[in-house]
């Protein structure tokens, strides 16, 4: 008896599914747009965005290893914010004609936590949606790059997610809607508390990457490579008070 009822019962919940199963894969009607993608809070994420801002950093003529400043920014719309006690230790380095070295800041000389953010100097970025950042990055050790940005009340918050490869410059995404977010103090770059709820990003004043922990020199074992950095969002205005 067992035998002939279970392939029975296996077949009616089967009919019982194939409407929904097949309405699930059901295309959108010809001139109806298919649904909206969800985000992680459960609210729709809508279209995609445009880029926001690109920056691949200015090395020195005949390259070699310097301080990092805003004469290595490339973008003349941004400007260069380090944080943390030993950010003035941050360099850059490399060459826009070496693929295993492009022109990249480099966080080894730096004896503690940093951030290294960029600041469109007329817009906020409105990061809610399918805003995302794209960057490359190599790193060494337990290093890893985190996603840092500064709200428009001065807040900042550090992402959980991570980045990072040891075995070679690797291009990568984060969609900010996937992100957990935490407090941290930008002069110690320390974080602070439980996870934000729910942040407001509809103004971000600065994004940027830190390094979460003290770099160890040159040679291999702590230190975080970051090379171009593109960040896709929605760009809204700064008023005169705010730039």
């Amino acid at each position: 008896m067992i035998y002939r009822f279970i392939p029975f019962a296996i077949v009616c919940a089967a009919v019982a599914a194939a409407p929904a199963l097949l309405q699930a894969q059901e295309p959108a009607p010809q001139g109806q747009k298919a649904a909206p993608r969800i985000g992680r809070f459960g609210e729709s994420t809508g279209p995609r965005v445009a880029l926001f801002f690109k920056e691949e950093w200015k090395t020195v003529p005949g390259g070699g290893e310097h301080g990092v400043s805003q004469e290595q920014v490339g973008n003349p719309d941004l400007e260069l914010k380090l944080y943390g006690t030993e950010s003035d230790k941050v360099q850059v380095l490399g060459s826009a004609t070496d693929p295993s070295n492009p022109p990249h800041v480099w966080t080894g000389l730096a004896a503690s936590p940093v951030i290294i953010a960029l600041r469109d100097k007329n817009n906020f970025a409105d990061l809610t949606g399918l805003a995302r950042v794209r960057w490359v990055t190599k790193v060494s050790g337990l290093h890893k790059v985190h996603p840092a940005i500064k709200l428009a009340n001065g807040t900042w918050l550090v992402g959980d997610y991570e980045d990072g490869s040891t075995a070679d410059w690797h291009v990568s995404e984060i969609s900010f809607d996937q992100v957990h977010w935490l407090r941290i103090d930008p002069t110690k770059v320390l974080v602070h508390g439980n996870v934000v709820e729910h942040p407001d990003l509809t103004k971000v004043d600065e994004i940027g990457f830190a390094d979460l922990i003290p770099g160890s020199g040159h040679g291999p074992g702590g230190w975080s490579d970051v090379a171009s950095i593109e960040v896709y969002g929605k760009s809204v205005p700064r008023t005169s008070a705010s730039k």
